[in-house]
């Protein structure tokens, strides 16, 4: 029997774009480079399997999975585009998934269901594909919606990622509703292999282990894809804003510092490239002052997909040893995990898992 994990996608957006391409670029064995883990237990970022998609863009549903990844608004680099997946995808329930700028510039649906049709619809899909996990890119302050899917895999006993700022994953409410279910969780918020906020979060630590201290420090982001048109709404940058500063400021818990963190602007013909800059100001030896600055330029999208192969393959493993409820490798991954580790501490606890059979 062929070993694959089957995967649903909630929107099939920049970072579905990149996490399609990535499979496929991964095929080939000799292709390694840009993996935390080339293999995780005894599965290959080539086992991954999607097998379901949702969206509530009337230009990507009905189409088949690796064409609707192209349909614009997506911007996401194209670095991969023969890998070809004939899943079809489906309509989803809109709920907060729009804001009034995404809505102007998004094709959505008109399709009429109750909350129970959706669920009923969403979840028969979840069960007739056979989903091992799903993985939740919604956008930023889809709080209504990521209660949804969430509820929907809790009801098809399928393993849920989320990836965005939702608090889901790192709610004991939740939490104890995959334990019941007898499923594993991982979550909230993805952080990227080399991006922002893990960038940032190393610099604090070593400043901080380092005797120097620190008086404030600033993280602006700007960019061109849908995700930062979208956090464009200052309303939907709560649960952002407060996920990015823990996942800085934590690791320095024997400081305390004036802090701006979170995105700045859209700038359209950035596409999926995101501009970080970053700025610590503090005193060193004797008092003196000093300040560091680091402009940080990174596509976005395969820089999240880099993270979500690693932690489609750790849910599966959790799958197959029956491991139920949050799961802890989300220190590692996710910006807001319900526990918020070292991260040495955190890669050790993950490569034991990689390494196991």
């Amino acid at each position: 029997m062929k070993k694959e994990i089957r995967v649903c996608i909630v929107g099939v957006g920049n970072c579905s774009s990149s996490l399609h391409q990535g499979i496929g670029y991964y095929k080939n064995k000799k292709n390694k480079s840009g993996l935390i883990f080339n293999k995780i237990g005894s599965y290959s970022v080539s086992d991954i399997n999607i097998v379901s998609a949702f969206d509530i863009n009337q230009n990507k549903i009905g189409k088949k999975f690796s064409n609707a990844i192209f349909e614009k608004p997506n911007n996401a680099k194209k670095f991969f585009t023969k890998h070809k997946n004939n899943t079809i995808v489906k309509p989803g329930p809109i709920l907060d998934g729009l804001t009034g700028r995404t809505r102007k510039i998004i094709n959505e649906h008109g399709i009429k269901k109750t909350y129970a049709e959706w669920m009923n619809f969403v979840v028969s899909e979840l069960k007739l594909q056979r989903v091992d996990v799903l993985v939740s890119y919604l956008p930023v302050g889809s709080k209504k919606a990521s209660i949804f899917y969430a509820r929907c895999a809790l009801k098809a006993k399928v393993a849920y990622a989320n990836a965005i700022p939702e608090f889901i994953c790192s709610s004991k409410l939740f939490s104890n509703l995959f334990l019941k279910a007898g499923v594993p969780c991982a979550g909230d918020d993805v952080k990227s292999q080399i991006g922002a906020t893990i960038i940032h979060r190393v610099l604090v630590d070593i400043i901080n282990k380092r005797g120097f201290t620190i008086d404030n420090t600033f993280q602006l982001n700007i960019g061109g894809n849908l995700d930062f048109l979208n956090m464009l709404d200052e309303s939907r940058l709560i649960s952002k804003r407060i996920s990015k500063t823990e996942a800085v400021t934590k690791n320095a818990s024997n400081q305390s510092f004036d802090t701006k963190i979170g995105p700045s602007d859209y700038v359209s013909f950035l596409n999926d490239n995101k501009i970080c800059f970053i700025e610590i100001n503090g005193k060193q030896f004797g008092g003196v002052p000093f300040k560091l600055e680091l402009k940080l330029s990174v596509e976005d999208s395969p820089n999240s997909a880099g993270v979500m192969v690693d932690v489609i393959r750790l849910l599966k493993i959790c799958l197959d040893k029956n491991l139920k409820g949050y799961q802890d490798f989300s220190s590692f991954y996710f910006k807001h995990p319900q526990k918020n580790m070292n991260d040495n501490e955190a890669y050790r606890k993950v490569s034991q898992i990689a390494s196991s059979n």
